[in-house]
């Protein structure tokens, strides 16, 4: 019985240890999942952080008007639509459009393409004419960082 009586008083001087454990933890769950945001309620853009197109690049023509559009990101990740993990977003490409206002989720049309599973690329096909493209990246609930992170707007021709 000493044996015994010895374990279970190890295991009780160990339980304000791991009570205190198990509190930490809680407080590091509830803290996951937050961002930093600015007073207009949108999340804080790290430094440094930039968007580009790394294909097509400004003034390329497109005979048939098929084409891949890649986007790059420096100096935050990608995260799906609605996941909330600080210095992520997910990408938009804009086509032939302008962004009316950054303190609103982006739209979803067919001049406002949403890549809500973390996608990197796609395949366009546009009519004859000159186009532009912009990448900009959106938050959990696609509202734009502040600042903005988006790529310098291209141009490229679909030849007739």
């Amino acid at each position: 019985m000493p044996h015994a009586a010895m374990i279970v008083a190890a295991a009780l001087l160990l339980l304000p240890g791991a009570a205190s454990a198990q509190n930490t933890t809680a407080q590091s769950t509830n803290t996951q999942g937050t961002t930093a945001q600015n007073t207009n309620g949108r999340e804080k853009a790290p430094e440094g952080a930039r968007a580009y197109i790394m294909w097509p690049s400004n003034g390329t023509t497109v005979p048939g008007g098929k084409l891949w559009v890649r986007m790059g990101l420096q100096n935050m990740g990608i995260a799906p639509a609605g996941i909330r993990k600080e210095d992520t977003g997910h990408h938009h490409l804009l086509v032939d459009t302008d962004l009316a206002t950054y303190d609103e989720p982006i739209p979803n049309t067919k001049q406002s393409l949403h890549f809500g599973g973390g996608q990197t690329e796609v395949r366009l096909e546009l009519p004859p004419g000159r186009h532009t493209l912009q990448m900009i990246l959106g938050d959990a609930d696609h509202v734009p960082h502040d600042p903005p992170i988006m790529s310098q707007k291209i141009t490229i021709i679909v030849p007739q």
